[in-house]
């Protein structure tokens, strides 16, 4: 749910089942102020319970289109292209046949939405994150594709006619809403401190892909013994070490291969691998010269799409058709789900989606993050091929570029750019505030 067009600070009203009163309303003479505080908690409520929550965040994201034109031409499906044409659905044939495989293949990624009833998030009051965790949430989402991937393959589906995987159900069981379960939002606000991760704020892409980054490693760190809740290494691809520096991100080969040094600890040269590229594309809106690349990068087959969104609505983008950007929402309210493991069929249905929302791609907000998940070295090898030709194919402007070493020049075309004359400063109350040292041209310059 979205009030505001931008969730950029600590609400002192909390949505769902439970209030917040700021403090100077409970101070004597100031009952006034705690009326209306009440009333509005109270006007809010009953918006949660009435069901009319989808309208205040369409104000944001805009009308939710759910249909699926074959004149549009194919679906790229976080690396799986499904043929969509027109000459696919004449005839005879039902309709609706001709998007089975593409609907079958949506609906069994993994939806993570907003939550209520959870056990207070450390010493807050805060038992549901309605308004500000969409960031959260749609991070969420994309950590549990790269798991679906790496523990069933990217050809799994969900059926109802068979048995449930024990590996799903344990993917799950990770995201549960309790300190818990390993990547519960109330662990990601833990680890997200040094970042600005906060009860109750809203976060951006790049805060988020280092939360995920410090989460993976804490647990490694406190026990030896067992699989770690992640089975891959992490790498937050950057502009520099620090990620304040304009330009294109490097994909570096030789630090991708020191996450997995470190993640193994020195007992096997190459790991699974998630890559995490935070970036942001233009000022207010994405700079157009970037949307054929974005569009392309779901046709990597290690692709785990894209944290994007409107600006303070986080939505988890995992397709596109033409312009569409096909998503998962986290923007709707569901009560909390406990799934152990000693229920024969427990019931997940709150975890998938069977309808495909879409919006323009160009719509976006240019802060955003892109994922791959790729598997082995040969799979990291391939990555990195296409990475090279989708760079070499961006007329000097890429998204990012891969080089073997930080020490070598980076030389993607005759004409790239130099990344050193801009500048970003983060504020997650605002997403990113972009400075640019030498005032450059934002047709020029991609920002990050």
């Amino acid at each position: 749910m979205i009030v505001a067009a931008k969730c950029t600070s600590k609400s002192s009203t909390e949505i769902a089942d439970n209030t917040q009163v700021p403090a100077a309303s409970a101070k004597a003479g100031s009952s006034d102020i705690h009326s209306r505080n009440s009333w509005w908690a109270a006007a809010v409520r009953k918006v949660v319970s009435g069901g009319s929550m989808r309208r205040f965040q369409e104000r944001v994201l805009g009308s939710v289109r759910t249909d699926v034109s074959s004149s549009d031409g194919d679906i790229w499906l976080l690396g799986v292209c499904h043929k969509i044409s027109p000459h696919e659905a004449t005839g005879d044939v039902d309709t609706r046949n001709v998007f089975a495989a593409f609907e079958q293949d949506f609906s069994s990624k993994i939806l993570i939405t907003y939550r209520k009833g959870f056990d207070a998030i450390e010493d807050s009051k805060y038992t549901s994150d309605v308004n500000w965790g969409c960031m959260l949430r749609s991070s969420q989402m994309l950590v549990a594709q790269a798991l679906l991937f790496h523990k069933l393959g990217r050809s799994w589906r969900k059926t109802i006619d068979k048995p449930v995987d024990k590996d799903y159900i344990e993917i799950l069981q990770l995201f549960g809403d309790s300190e818990a379960a390993a990547f519960s939002i109330h662990n990601l606000l833990q680890a997200g401190k040094g970042y600005g991760l906060a009860v109750g704020s809203w976060v951006g892409p790049y805060a988020m892909c280092r939360t995920w980054e410090v989460l993976a490693r804490n647990p490694r760190e406190k026990n030896d013994q067992g699989e770690p809740p992640l089975p891959m290494a992490i790498y937050v691809v950057s502009g520099d070490e620090d990620g304040e520096r304009g330009g294109a991100p490097v994909v570096c080969i030789e630090d991708a291969s020191k996450r997995c040094s470190e993640f193994s600890r020195g007992l096997v040269s190459w790991t699974p691998l998630l890559l995490l590229v935070p970036l942001v594309l233009g000022l207010d809106k994405v700079n157009l010269r970037y949307i054929p690349l974005l569009q392309s990068t779901f046709k990597f087959p290690q692709s785990l799409g894209i944290l994007g969104g409107k600006p303070g609505a986080s939505t988890y983008i995992i397709g596109v058709q033409n312009d569409k950007a096909f998503y998962l929402d986290p923007h709707d309210v569901k009560p909390v789900v406990n799934i152990t493991g000693d229920t024969q069929e427990p019931n997940t249905a709150s975890y998938h989606c069977n309808i495909s929302r879409h919006m323009p791609l160009d719509s976006i907000d240019p802060s955003l993050a892109i994922g791959f998940y790729c598997r082995d070295k040969d799979d990291f090898d391939d990555f990195c091929s296409q990475a090279s030709k989708l760079a070499e194919e961006s007329n000097g402007a890429p998204l990012f570029t891969v080089a073997q070493s930080r020490s070598l020049p980076m030389q993607v075309t005759s004409n790239s750019v130099s990344s050193d004359n801009t500048r970003f400063e983060e504020d997650d109350s605002l997403g990113m505030n972009l400075v640019n040292d030498a005032g450059t041209n934002e047709d020029d310059w991609q920002f990050l």
